[in-house]
């Protein structure tokens, strides 16, 4: 059982900038994938951006150029920098890692772009 604990969202303006982060209970090592999902009401949950070991990312069309996930080894810490953000960003933005084919989720973290 991975355990994951996220922080970060919030509130912002359109056009401002957050940060998650999600730390996992185990060495990124031992996990094939690291990634951010997010749910907006009454739509299913979406990819955001994922990095796998060998740091490859990934990202949805609608975030390229404005988000950027990073990984922090020592910290098993995975990171989802945030950058002109949109009301269309708002979301429950849920981490996620993958061990041995198994996906393991956080509790998710609100994230809302309003003026």
């Amino acid at each position: 059982q991975v355990q994951l604990v996220e922080s970060g969202g919030g509130l912002v303006q359109p056009g401002g900038s957050l940060r998650l982060s999600c730390a996992a209970s185990e060495s990124v090592y031992s996990l094939e994938m690291m990634g951010w999902y997010r749910q907006a009401p009454g739509k299913e949950r979406e990819l955001v951006a994922t990095i796998g070991v060998g740091y490859n990312r990934r990202y949805a069309d609608s975030v390229k150029g404005r988000f950027t996930i990073f990984r922090e080894d020592a910290k098993n810490t995975v990171y989802l920098q945030m950058n002109s953000l949109k009301p269309e960003d708002t979301a429950v933005y849920y981490c996620t890692v993958r061990r041995e084919s198994y996906d393991y989720w956080g509790q998710g973290t609100q994230v809302t772009v309003s003026s």
